[in-house]
């Protein structure tokens, strides 16, 4: 399986896209921002819509998309927590841009680009070239040195943003910063496992992680453990059985994940009990 270059290139994509998520999602569950990810996850889908129907890269899209609205969302949003009300309208809203620009590009440009929206839905990690799986991985890469430069102050101002703003942290830098970084997170992950299915992949090992130990660090660097055994797991499952969708199986593999973690637990918490 290893020597293919294909799966050299999907392991290399997945595992930092999934170290990626795994960083990001971690604060995303801390902070009860998972509707702003849902959010950002179909506004990529629009972003690249967007860039599809003007005939642009829909790289560009992704990201000028992503980054803007999750940034906008932090603004708008009290200390830089975006409310549910502010995520749902913005939501509303990008999801009928989305239906104007699906209508635009397969009217007009999807007889050059046939599957680039079925692939930015779903995300297409085994046909991903060994240029852009290079790039995939630089990309991540920086945006979880971003996380963990500002780690310390973000978990500060997640747990207790109030006493946070009082100590001199940039708490309403921070929020719109982060969501900002979500919203990229967004873009890169969504050219490997789609914009339908990154939602799991930010909240599944991420809160497996958090059930299974309440210290912060500890906690962050497991969710990308456990993200990374996801993509590598489930790449496994595809290969092996050629009619199961990757990205069907690196979710499937990160739900169990959390199914496994919420069993342990909640096993403990009877065994203590009793």
């Amino acid at each position: 399986m290893l020597s293919q270059p294909f799966m050299q290139h999907a392991l290399l994509a997945g595992t930092a896209v999934a170290v990626l998520s795994g960083v990001v999602g971690y604060f995303v569950v801390l902070r009860a921002q998972l509707f702003a990810g849902d959010a950002l996850s179909h506004v990529a889908y629009t972003g690249a819509l967007a860039a599809l129907a003007a005939g642009l890269d829909l790289r560009l899209g992704l990201f000028a998309a992503t980054i803007g609205v999750g940034v906008l969302l932090g603004l708008l949003g009290g200390r830089g927590l975006a409310d549910d009300v502010t995520i749902g309208t913005t939501f509303a809203w990008v999801l009928g841009l989305g239906v104007l620009f699906l209508t635009l590009f397969t009217t007009h440009r999807a007889t050059g680009n046939s599957t680039a929206s079925v692939t930015v839905l779903f995300g297409s990690i085994f046909g991903i070239s060994g240029r852009d799986a290079v790039t995939a991985a630089v990309i991540a890469a920086g945006l979880v040195g971003v996380v963990l430069l500002v780690a310390r102050p973000l978990l500060f101002a997640s747990l207790d943003p109030a006493v946070a703003a009082a100590r001199g942290v940039p708490v309403r830098l921070l929020g719109p910063l982060f969501l900002g970084v979500v919203g990229a997170s967004a873009a890169e992950a969504s050219q490997v496992v789609g914009a339908l299915l990154l939602f799991g992949l930010l909240a599944a090992p991420p809160a497996a992680a958090q059930r299974l130990t309440d210290r912060p660090w500890r906690a962050l660097a497991l969710s990308a453990v456990f993200a990374t055994a996801s993509v590598w797991v489930g790449l496994t499952l595809a290969y092996a059985y050629p009619t199961l969708p990757p990205s069907f199986a690196i979710l499937a593999v990160s739900t169990a994940l959390y199914a496994g973690a919420a069993i342990v637990t909640s096993t403990q918490s009877r065994v203590l009990g009793a």
